[in-house]
């Protein structure tokens, strides 16, 4: 049998409103600029070369509109869903309505690992850019103190060092896990303060190169393909919207906090869709600088593309200031991370499958602070110690996966309940969701087998605790088992 949770359910837990449950607060400004939080970040700095040096060369702008189309598919999904079912849990609790609670574990499970371990290569990143920040100023911090004992550092005098533990890296998870804890409409004007900082950088670089713009550095604005798929001409445009649809992802995170959200059956369509548009037009803007800076031949083997480009300006300054654009993109992409992965614990504690504590909520900040804290001490732990090149191979897998059951989520309710109400409907249903899926099934099939190998090794792990724990506290199994007793009796 397949246990799935009635519409009817989620919306009275929706509903729901006292000392222990989440405390709505947020607006569609905030949401948006929770989207802009987690999708600007330092993916825009280097994946925007490496798709125009490899791939597209200064039509890496279509690169951007091309991947912006497959992920506004799932958005205009994930709005149906969020403003129809306003709760936490994302991609999970969707899954759990539609498709049953075995596969809405699977999915819960893989945001568990898209969130926590994101998170910490993010904080281990934040850490390495603070320090080059830090040297410019002739500030070093101890070389043992930002990196794992399982790294080694060759000081300036060839001396070669063993780490300790990343200090930097711990220090900013357990800063951005406090801020959380406070409470989520806090912790949504800190984002947004960080997140203006960030967008305002972005707008310095677009706006103070464009004045630099060298107009034969788009001649050919879609180089000729070399005789290889995917390396330039249009096949080469379309595989750069492979490599650069990863710096959208995240806007997901936004369903999350449904719960916590002030007229959700509106608000949470504006913050996932409006966050998604304002990211597209920054993205191609910032594109076209780029590659009208400097040829698109110049970003090859550099992981520093921005930095190329700047060159070619009289603003020296701006690399520092980009460091610390990333920097603060860095900050706040961990705090949202933290704040989805306990919001996804949060639902599934509620479920049965995870243990109370995790859904236990502060009396006063109406936030789940032992969830917090827990996290905080396992991913800030993982920063401290793991090097950076055993997770900073993470990819979007887990992400996809849940795009492409949201989107097949709303074909089956569309059957199933076309009588719940809906604020806001995905347009062209069922072609819109089917494209959804094709497109994010598609990447999955081109991601490199060790990706797959960690995420049948980590799916393998979350078998055994939905089996030992999950299955025999699952509320929904207790609840409808006790239904069909409360009928049998009533018959007899």
């Amino acid at each position: 049998m397949q246990f799935k949770k009635p519409i009817a359910w989620l919306v009275q837990d929706a509903n729901e409103q006292g000392e222990g449950t989440l405390k709505r607060s947020l607006s569609g400004f905030q949401l948006i600029m929770l989207g802009l939080g987690v999708i600007i970040g330092a993916g825009l700095f280097s994946l925007t070369g490496i798709a125009a040096a490899n791939n597209a060369g200064p039509a890496v702008t279509l690169s951007f509109v091309v991947a912006a189309a497959g992920c506004a598919f799932a958005g205009l999904c994930y709005a149906e869903f969020a403003s129809m079912i306003p709760v936490a849990g994302s991609a999970y609790t969707y899954s759990y309505a539609t498709l049953g609670e075995w596969v809405a574990w699977i999915i819960g499970w893989d945001l568990i690992l898209e969130f926590s371990v994101g998170a910490a290569t993010v904080a281990i990143s934040w850490s390495d850019y603070l320090t080059r920040f830090l040297a410019n100023y002739g500030l070093y911090l101890p070389p043992q103190l930002t990196r794992s004992p399982f790294e080694t550092i060759t000081l300036a005098d060839g001396t070669i060092v063993n780490g300790l533990f990343n200090l930097p890296a711990t220090l900013v998870i357990i800063l951005m896990t406090l801020v959380l804890m406070r409470g989520t409409k806090e912790s949504a004007i800190f984002n947004a303060i960080v997140v203006s900082l960030k967008v305002l950088v972005v707008l310095v670089f677009i706006i103070l190169g464009w004045n630099y713009i060298d107009p034969a550095n788009y001649q050919p604005y879609i180089p000729e393909n070399t005789g290889t798929f995917g390396e330039f001409g249009w096949s080469g445009i379309i595989r750069g919207a492979g490599v650069v649809f990863f710096v959208f992802l995240g806007f997901d995170i936004v369903s999350t906090a449904a719960q916590e959200t002030k007229n959700p059956q509106r608000n949470m369509p504006i913050g996932i869709l409006g966050s998604l548009a304002l990211c597209t037009v920054l993205f191609v803007l910032f594109a076209h600088v780029m590659t009208g800076l400097a040829p698109y031949t110049a970003f090859q083997n550099t992981a520093a593309p921005v930095a190329v480009a700047i060159e070619n300006t009289p603003y020296t300054w701006l690399p520092q200031l980009i460091i610390m654009a990333i920097l603060i993109g860095y900050t706040s992409v961990i705090m949202v991370d933290l704040l989805g992965q306990s919001r996804v614990f949060y639902s599934m504690s509620k479920d049965g499958l995870l243990p109370k504590i995790f859904a236990e909520i502060h009396p006063k900040f109406r936030t789940p602070w032992k969830s917090n804290l827990i996290l905080c001490g396992f991913i800030s732990l993982f920063a401290a110690l793991v090097p950076i090149r055993v997770v900073g191979e993470m990819t979007s897998i887990g992400t996809l996966l849940a795009f492409a059951m949201v989107c097949a989520g709303v074909i089956i309710l569309r059957k199933t309940n076309p009588e719940l109400p809906r604020s806001f409907k995905t347009p062209l249903v069922p072609l819109v969701p089917i494209l959804g899926i094709l497109i994010c099934l598609g990447m999955m099939a081109f991601l490199p087998w060790e990706t797959w190998l960690r995420l049948f090794v980590w799916m393998a792990l979350g078998v055994v605790i939905y089996l030992a724990y999950g299955r025999k506290n699952s509320v929904i199994r207790k609840r409808l088992a006790q239904e069909a007793l409360e009928k049998a009796e009533a018959k007899v």
